[in-house]
């Protein structure tokens, strides 16, 4: 017995999900199915997410130029509050990592090299005989769970439905429909999403296809209290052009990320204690203060492709099924612009110039077939 049967079934409910739900309800009647208990538990919920230009490649750039207009005008639809705040971000070089550090600069206008002795008066406790070089850009903090939530209630509004604690069990396509089995009832649709996040291939096989080769890699994160004698108001994002670790200053509390890449199995993520502890100690090396006390930790998953591209499209094998998938930790900042090209994929329609034409090629999951 079918429980509910929809136009488009979406399954996942994180910022991808839930953004081209919220996109495809305008027209399209719309099931979105979440495995936990709520949505945006994993990666959506865990991101300490900011809107960086130059971040990603020519692909993930395009969709961040893309997303903009929509993050500094939020539509009233979605949110009535701002979803960025200026935030700014430092990138360093001790001379260890001089060559990359050029590499950023040179190929981002967005970076602006300035003075070590700029960098200290930004982040003062940063040891001097770290900084060799430093460049800014302007970034902004992006309230995720304010464009989450916007989007939820723009997607019911729609007349879109959210269930909950609604794992896929079974996923067949039959008489031109797809049959999803969940604990929360059966669904019956003409086109399903995969928007599952680090279980994307998963959902792929259990549907009899070829899984695209998506790797989930952790990412951890530690809250320490901010340095006695330090106002942290106003410090921007700072960290190594390597990518050692990074640090970002929020609500009196300093959050050091080792900013690490573990290739894992899709799970319910944790710190690994002593990875956590590595990049701790690099943070140490490069300030003055000394790390006593984490008050919490947590992890969260970033899913890529084999090219570090998300991939945004109808599988070239099956019927009806869709991609959208591997963003990778670009996933919210370019939420919007994906969201709105994924659902125009979706219902077919034409790209609007020869650059979203590039764009949508690049993103194509048949790249891989």
């Amino acid at each position: 017995m079918v429980d509910h049967k929809v136009d488009i079934a979406v399954i996942g409910a994180g910022i991808a999900g839930i953004g081209i739900g919220a996109e495809l309800a305008r027209s399209r009647s719309v099931i979105v199915l979440e495995a936990e208990e709520r949505p945006g538990y994993h990666s959506t919920g865990r991101s300490a997410a900011i809107y960086l230009k130059h971040y990603g490649n020519a692909t993930i750039r395009q969709l961040t130029a893309r997303s903009e207009a929509f993050y500094r005008n939020p539509p009233a639809e979605v949110t009535e509050t701002p979803l960025l705040s200026p935030r700014g971000e430092l990138m360093l070089s001790d001379g260890s990592d001089d060559d990359l550090f050029s590499q950023h600069v040179e190929g981002s206008p967005l970076l602006t090299e300035i003075s070590p002795k700029e960098a200290l008066a930004m982040v003062p406790i940063l040891r001097p005989e770290k900084v060799r070089r430093a460049a800014i850009e302007d970034a902004s903090d992006i309230d995720v769970n304010a464009l989450h939530q916007g989007w939820i209630r723009l997607m019911r509004k729609r007349g879109g439905t959210l269930l909950c604690d609604a794992r896929v069990s079974s996923l067949k396509h039959e008489n031109g429909r797809w049959l999803i089995e969940s604990p929360a009832g059966t669904v019956s649709a003409a086109i399903v999403v995969n928007a599952a996040g680090a279980w994307a291939d998963k959902v792929a096989a259990m549907a009899g296809l070829t899984p695209i080769g998506l790797t989930p890699c952790r990412r951890s994160m530690a809250v320490l209290p901010a340095p006695e004698g330090y106002d942290v108001t106003g410090w921007p994002l700072f960290g190594p052009a390597r990518e050692l670790w990074y640090c970002k200053a929020e609500a009196g509390t300093l959050y050091v990320s080792p900013a690490e890449e573990d290739p894992v199995e899709p799970h319910d993520a944790y710190p690994d204690d002593m990875v956590l502890a590595e990049g701790l100690d690099r943070f140490e090396q490069a300030v003055t203060i000394t790390v006593n006390r984490i008050e919490r930790s947590w992890a969260g998953l970033r899913t890529f492709a084999r090219d570090r591209t998300p991939v945004i499209g109808f599988d070239p094998s099956a019927e009806g099924f869709f991609w959208l998938a591997g963003q990778g930790g670009y996933g919210i900042q370019t939420s919007p612009a994906a969201s709105r090209l994924a659902a125009g994929l979706v219902l077919g329609e034409g790209p609007g110039s020869d650059d979203e034409q590039t764009v949508i090629a690049s993103l194509n999951p048949g790249r891989f077939r």
